[in-house]
């Protein structure tokens, strides 16, 4: 007896699905199988728990390789610095490993500003020149060192800190993190690049309004 069309399609179409089904587990086993290393794939959807893993099939030497920190950033801005970061999302092969580097130069006068990274604890390493550098603990205690050639100094994970050029030559160092992806959060950006109300900022700061404004329109702010 022959089966009528509508059952005919339907039972087709649930072979396909069964077939799609353990086709996708059979590629997440073989993936799984080779769990070495997840480089970050960036053609694929990003989530929020980071980048899916390329096809181990597809990875090639290049992906371990990051050539960008050779050259120094540009220090022609107001704070007089550059930063040229190895995170994740320049560097496919950190991807899962839990690091990252990066590389920043001072001019003379130059200064990284009050920030923190939420995700990750950092190391920097100075190569030239001299810096002051320093963070505050949740109790508001400071932590300051002048860092000379060779000098490296730790800062934990999600406290405000900082670094000047604390000399009168330029400075070149090196920063590790605990995280491929460390997040910044620079503190005078949170407060004046964006519209927060002038009145609140100043309410919450006690700093005077004519200030906030000042500070607003230099950083690109609205009131």
């Amino acid at each position: 007896m022959s089966l009528c069309p509508a059952l005919a399609i339907s039972r087709v179409q649930k072979l396909q699905m069964e077939v799609r089904f353990w086709m996708n587990i059979l590629s997440r086993v073989q993936l799984a199988n080779y769990a070495d290393f997840c480089v970050a794939d960036y053609a694929a959807p990003q989530s929020p728990a980071g980048y899916s893993c390329k096809n181990p099939a597809n990875v090639t030497v290049d992906d371990f390789v990051y050539t960008g920190l050779e050259v120094a950033g540009n220090t022609s801005n107001i704070i007089k610095a550059g930063l040229k970061p190895a995170f994740v999302s320049q560097f496919p092969g950190l991807n899962g490993l839990g690091l990252s580097l990066a590389r920043a130069d001072l001019a003379v006068g130059g200064v990284l500003p009050l920030h923190t990274h939420q995700r990750a604890t950092e190391i920097i390493l100075i190569v030239e020149g001299t810096v002051v550098a320093g963070f505050i603990d949740s109790n508001n205690k400071v932590y300051l060192k002048t860092l000379k050639k060779g000098d490296i100094m730790v800062l934990p994970p999600g406290l405000f800190h900082f670094q000047v050029n604390g000399g009168d030559t330029p400075v070149l160092e090196f920063a590790a993190f605990s995280s491929a992806n460390p997040g910044v959060q620079i503190l005078e950006n949170s407060l004046f690049q964006n519209d927060l109300p002038t009145e609140l900022i100043a309410q919450t700061t006690f700093l005077e309004a004519a200030q906030i404004k000042k500070l607003k329109g230099f950083l690109g702010g609205t009131n």
